[in-house]
């Protein structure tokens, strides 16, 4: 495992210093309250067939690994951007984290995360969502926020674990469903996009592949759900935009496990909910933008709308830097997937023993 990992940042360390881009180079505006758009001037390399290549490994471990929230700390109010001293701050954690990682390596360690922070214009945000303005998700619904509060999963501070249906889909191996698994996590962060005439498809390092057809109109019947929903691509220019509705809908209160859904959102992206508990309407739909910004960037745009959930839509903006050196491993959640029935096995337990306990008491 050691090995692996001094690998790993050797090649992470090799692909920064190749890649940094113009992108990287650009600088906040002066109001830190404005957006400026995704910038369009760069035009993308072809592929074969003459759509914008956009194959690659993207994964998003540095934004996880730089503290970047989903939502907005409050302290930085409406503001989009740090201030000069705030990242000066930042970029001095980045590199004591660098250091703590080069001593775990016997001092053959990677400057990956303050050389990536030093060079990105991502790295000077406040948050991931832009819209709504202040970096905050909308509220739920009524009906949603009864949803998520009785929702069950091994998240949620003293959960019963006795049967399946107290685990959500991420427990299970199942899926962490969308947008949640285009969102940055603890660990395995990695994207790689493959494309053919007429197809993008998106493999994740984590549960689960998108199969997107590019100029298809046609899409799945309303009663044809997956994970990952149906998602159908075209180009504007040399933005790929991706519509994805048909997602699996359902909530984490069910017993029956066939009418349970992924929570778009996972705890495990820093800034998110707590409980992996929202639920899912079968209005929920995506839509996405990517965009080239040099080489070696792509500017990601996310749209999320369920008005059966969430008040308002709301949208997230992230960086996605290249890194064709990083590895991807097979996953295998599933198989040897013990933690269910230890889970279950060791709650049980527990309960037989406070049981004996109060039972012991009272004599």
């Amino acid at each position: 495992m050691k090995t692996l990992g001094l690998r790993i940042l050797a090649a992470l360390a090799m692909a920064l210093a190749a890649g940094a881009g113009a992108a990287f180079a650009q600088s906040p505006p002066a109001d830190l309250t404005i957006m400026p758009p995704v910038p369009k001037t760069y035009v993308p390399a072809r592929t074969p067939w003459g759509e914008p290549d956009l194959r690659g490994t993207w994964p998003l471990e540095m934004i996880d690994q730089g503290r970047i929230r989903l939502t907005r700390p409050k302290e930085f109010g409406n503001r989009f951007w740090v201030t000069d001293a705030e990242f000066a701050a930042r970029l001095e954690a980045a590199k004591k984290s660098d250091a703590a990682y080069s001593a775990e390596y016997g001092g053959r360690g990677t400057k990956g995360l303050a050389e990536w922070m030093a060079k990105s214009h991502f790295a000077h945000r406040t948050s991931m969502i832009v819209s709504p303005a202040d970096g905050q998700l909308p509220a739920l619904t009524p009906k949603a926020s009864a949803l998520e509060r009785a929702g069950r999963s091994s998240w949620r501070q003293g959960q019963d674990y006795n049967a399946l249906a107290d685990f959500d889909t991420f427990d299970r191996c199942v899926s962490r469903g969308v947008p949640a698994s285009m969102l940055p996590f603890r660990y395995n962060n990695g994207i790689r996009i493959w494309q053919s005439p007429g197809y993008v498809v998106m493999e994740f390092e984590m549960l689960g592949v998108r199969i997107i057809p590019t100029g298809a109109k046609s899409r799945w019947p309303a009663f044809m759900e997956s994970w990952l929903g149906s998602s159908r691509g075209h180009w504007e220019g040399n933005t790929l935009v991706i519509e994805t509705a048909n997602i699996r809908s359902g909530d984490d209160v069910s017993d029956d496990l066939s009418l349970r859904a992924a929570s778009p959102i996972n705890q495990a992206t820093q800034g998110g909910p707590p409980w992996n508990s929202i639920p899912v309407s079968k209005a929920a739909k995506m839509v996405e933008r990517l965009t080239m910004t040099d080489a070696n960037t792509i500017a990601y745009e996310m749209t999320y709308t369920d008005p059966e959930v969430f008040t308002t839509p709301w949208t997230v903006r992230v960086d996605w830097p290249r890194n064709d050196a990083y590895e991807m491993f097979e996953y295998a959640c599933h198989e040897g997937n013990t933690q269910l029935r230890g889970r279950i096995t060791a709650w049980r337990a527990q309960q037989a023993e406070e049981k004996k306990a109060v039972a012991g008491g009272g004599k």
